[in-house]
């Protein structure tokens, strides 16, 4: 008889399951984030002072050890074929009539899924666990990925109901792509390259050597299909399979429908691509597949693909156009960073005229040179990137391009430091490119917030030579702003007011607005916390900085670097003169609960006029707030920008309250209960 604690321990791991199973799959949450934490803190403890009674299925165990070797073979127990693809409406009813002259009827019924931009996967579950999950690798044979996999809190390390004996279920693995904005966020406070789109970074995220690694990455995943069975239900239809998977407690993507003939094909096919980035992932077509399995069977396969199924392939979210030049941008930092002057193209929904080169050696790693025909990618709302040359375009005679020895701006040196990718101007902040960029930093909404100092405004202010540092900003004086054509009572009061706000920021905006290498807002806010002024900070030692948690040798680095520049006391010197508050009054770490919006998430959707989605996140979480990719029950309220596409609809459906713009103005500025409702 199983003793107190043993059932314990099955009361903690099932009540753990469900509220995982409601969180990462129904996106609908039925207890709070603190009881999940207390369920997790007793099963830890309990699992901590009986070690025996750990099973594989705890959701205390979802990371493993770091992989010694590299990824085992595992082969398949029944082929992962690829699919065909169409790309045109005729291709589609070409190949509806294969299949009807095939099955010599027309087709019962079919079944229309979105096509995740991700990696094929299949997981094993014997006896309802999960035991084993590989790449497809050729089809027949993939690679063991099943430590990483189990990290992954959308694919359940037990199943729901009455499982199978065996099963084998097949899915595609993908990185939402508000996690991905997540992740290059990171990248751009550490100084690092971003990475180029969610596919690519969640493939790379799933074969990491250390599982840890890859639960850092926030992957989720859909099932879409059930290979091997032992012990399973009769299924006769693809529709019911995933209404099975479903119900067994696994992740079936709820915009898969059951249509009838080829005219409801092409209106999936529509609704989808109009759609397509309105969704937290990436598609990059429609599947398309026979309901009935036995009609499946009887259509059979080819050498490689499935003749029941086809790839509607969406058109491209790359294209080619002309690389007029190269040019160099000089940053707030000093980094310089060469881009593509391109012949204006439309791709992923926007004209693009410019797009990041990265640096000289990314440049020369693709063979990237002006007047190139190059191909150029944009994925949802990722940054425009040259993917690189067509080669049988390329004119004869092109040449190799050199970074110049001279910064266009200031004419001083562009040197290459050793063990960087990028190189840097030599002339500090007499470099105008590079004060315009520091400038315009210093004010925008995620650090110091000066509303009305933008790059038009900033361009002017330098050449009137009214500003060269930050801390001219808080000496302008009207009179003189008032001579600007164009420039009237209004906006100027407006815009000393703004600067006058700006004197009274937290100390972690400061910080964020000053420009120190690799502290953005998250660093910039540990900092705050643990040092409390600008001056105590400036005096701290690299081991001093690298106690806090989460900042390394590198942050410690150059936050002391920093420091100890002339120029830069100086500067805190003149902005502690001009009224900058560089303290905080207390300490910067809220006692819980005193912030507006304290323990309530957020989600942001659509284009926002006055924020990135960066900033909006930034400023929900100065007051306590939480940021979410997906809207579920918990969520306090759905900040909806132009064109929110689904998720506007699923608050609509759960209730949830949504706000637009100028509410969520207000929100920041009150809490929430002060700002009007769509």
């Amino acid at each position: 008889m199983p003793s107190d604690t043993e059932l314990r321990l099955t009361e903690l791991r099932d009540a753990l399951h469900r509220a995982n199973h409601r969180y990462y799959v129904l996106d609908d949450p039925e207890i709070s984030d603190a009881e999940y934490d207390s369920l997790m803190r007793e099963l830890v403890a309990l699992e901590t002072a009986h070690p025996e009674y750990i099973t594989i299925d705890s959701p205390t165990q979802r990371v493993g050890a770091p992989l010694d070797e590299a990824f085992a073979a595992v082969t398949h127990r029944q082929r992962m074929f690829s699919l065909d693809n169409v790309e045109s409406i005729e291709e589609l009813e070409a190949w509806q009539a294969r299949l009807e002259r095939t099955l010599g009827r027309d087709p019962n019924g079919y079944v229309c899924e979105q096509k995740i931009d991700g990696l094929a996967v299949s997981i094993t579950y014997s006896e309802g666990r999960l035991v084993q999950a590989a790449t497809r690798g050729d089809g027949s044979v993939g690679e063991d990925i099943t430590a990483n996999v189990r990290t992954i809190d959308a694919v359940p390390l037990r199943l729901m109901g009455d499982p199978p004996q065996l099963m084998e279920v097949r899915g595609e693995i993908y990185m939402p792509v508000s996690a991905f904005e997540t992740l290059n966020a990171r990248q751009a406070e550490l100084g690092e390259k971003p990475y180029v789109n969610p596919r690519n970074t969640a493939a790379g995220s799933v074969r990491q050597k250390d599982p840890a690694k890859t639960a850092e990455r926030a992957l989720s995943i859909w099932l879409y299909q059930v290979g091997h069975v032992v012990g399973g239900p009769e299924l006769s239809t693809q529709w019911d399979s995933l209404q099975w998977l479903a119900d067994m407690g696994l992740r079936v993507n709820p915009a898969s429908r059951r249509v009838d003939d080829v005219a409801a094909i092409e209106d999936y096919v529509a609704t989808t691509e109009k759609g397509r980035h309105a969704n937290d992932y990436e598609i990059d077509g429609v599947v398309v597949k026979l309901d009935e399995l036995r009609e499946q069977d009887e259509v059979g396969y080819t050498a490689k693909s499935p003749r029941w199924a086809v790839a509607f392939k969406l058109p491209p979210e790359e294209k080619t156009t002309t690389l007029e030049e190269i040019r160099i941008n000089v940053g707030r930092t000093g980094a310089v960073t060469p881009y593509a002057v391109l012949d204006p193209v439309f791709v992923g929904g926007v004209t693009i005229t410019n797009a990041t080169l990265h640096n000289e050696g990314e440049i020369h790693r693709k063979d990237v040179r002006e007047g190139d025909t190059v191909v150029v990618r944009r994925a949802g709302d990722v940054i425009p990137e040259v993917v690189g040359p067509v080669l049988s375009k390329r004119a004869t005679g092109s040449k190799i391009w050199r970074m110049p020895a001279e910064c266009p701006f200031c004419s001083n040196a562009i040197v290459q430091p050793e063990g960087e990718a990028k190189a840097r101007c030599t002339g500090g902040f007499s470099c105008p490119s590079r004060l315009r960029e520091y400038l315009y930093h210093f004010a925008s909404r995620g650090a110091m917030d000066i509303e009305g100092l933008g790059y038009k405004t900033v361009d002017l202010l330098l050449n009137e030579g009214l500003i060269r540092d930050p801390a001219d900003i808080f000496r302008l004086e009207a009179a003189r702003l008032l001579e600007f054509e164009g420039w009237g009572e209004t906006s100027v009061d407006n815009l000393l007011a703004a600067i006058d706000a700006a004197r009274d920021r937290p100390l972690a905006r400061v910080l964020t607005a000053l420009g120190i290498d690799h502290v953005g807002g998250t660093v910039a806010r540990s900092l705050a916390i643990r040092f409390g002024s600008l001056t105590a900070l400036m005096e701290a030692s690299e081991d001093d900085i690298t106690e806090i948690e989460g900042i390394g040798p590198e942050i410690a680095r150059s936050v002391v670097a920093w420091a100890d520049d002339p120029d830069n006391r100086d500067l805190v010197d003149r902005l502690a003169s001009a009224g900058v508050r560089l303290a905080d009054p207390e300490p910067a770490e809220p006692v819980a609960g005193s912030l507006p919006l304290a323990g309530l998430s957020f989600v942001v959707t659509g284009t926002l006029g006055g924020f990135s989605r960066n900033e909006a996140k930034a400023l929900i979480e100065e007051r306590g707030g939480k940021v979410t990719g997906s809207v579920s029950g918990k969520t306090a309220a759905l900040i909806a920008g132009a064109s929110p596409g689904s998720k506007l609809a699923k608050a609509e459906t759960l209730g949830v309250r949504v706000l637009d713009e100028d509410a969520f103005v207000a929100l920041l500025e009150d809490g929430l209960g002060n700002e009007s409702v769509d």
